[in-house]
């Protein structure tokens, strides 16, 4: 994988207080679906992506689903996870990539109790299987970001620690203060964060601006790649 697709898979891939009950919509207060356009350094619109948290019992299902025109390599990916819903652990991690014709499709099961996890590549058979170990409540790249979320809505920046996105990255959070933004049209007032990402082939930083609302919606990513910036900007 070339390190900019690399780069804007692990970026999509990683307060107030809480508003009257009736205003609690979105997650962790109830199921949701976002969905953002993504932006080509200029502002020509490359694709689009989808975000889905669905509350399971007593956990969450999460789903992202990624559509790109990138040339030469268009990528049409699916990526999925299951997680506990007190703390957010991961449960486990499924990622369908289609980047060209290049298909691939591996799970990975955490095993919370015994602080270890278990990756297997499904496509192309053949792939193998491999273990790892994970830190207490260990959580891969898609659960990370509603926890992040719903730190940023208890008022808390998420330390900094590992997740796991097919290899292990090292992930730190940085809140830099109030940025205004414009969305739809009209001037919003955000908290802006810094977050630095390094793995194994990959050392970068991108931005989040969340909305101050108690859900903690990201209204928009921006991710630097050699020939600018792409942008993920939130279109409900």
């Amino acid at each position: 994988m070339t390190s900019f697709r690399r780069i804007f898979l692990l970026a999509l891939a990683c307060a107030p207080l809480l508003l009257a009950a009736d205003q609690l919509t979105g997650f962790p207060f109830q199921n949701e679906t976002l969905h953002y356009r993504v932006n080509w350094p200029g502002g020509s619109s490359l694709g689009e992506l989808a975000l889905t948290a669905h509350k399971n019992g007593a956990g969450w299902d999460f789903e992202m689903t990624t559509i790109v025109a990138i040339p030469v390599v268009p990528i049409a990916d699916t990526y999925k996870s299951t997680a506990s819903g007190v703390d957010l652990c991961s449960a486990t991690l499924r990622r369908e990539i289609s980047h060209g014709s290049k298909r691939v499709t591996e799970k990975t099961e955490f095993d919370q109790k015994q602080n270890r996890a278990q990756r297997e590549t499904l496509i192309p058979a053949g792939g193998g299987k491999s273990e790892f170990d994970i830190p207490t409540c260990g959580r891969d790249a898609l659960t990370f970001q509603y926890f992040a979320r719903r730190e940023m809505g208890q008022g808390r920046v998420p330390p900094a620690g590992q997740v796991f996105f097919g290899s292990a990255y090292d992930v730190k959070m940085v809140y830099t203060g109030a940025m205004d933004i414009p969305v739809a049209g009209k001037t919003v007032v955000t908290d802006h964060l810094n977050v630095s990402v390094k793995g194994p082939a990959s050392d970068f930083t991108f931005e989040i601006f969340y909305a101050r609302d108690a859900a903690r919606t990201p209204l928009l990513l921006k991710i630097p790649v050699i020939i600018g910036t792409v942008s993920l900007e939130l279109v409900r």
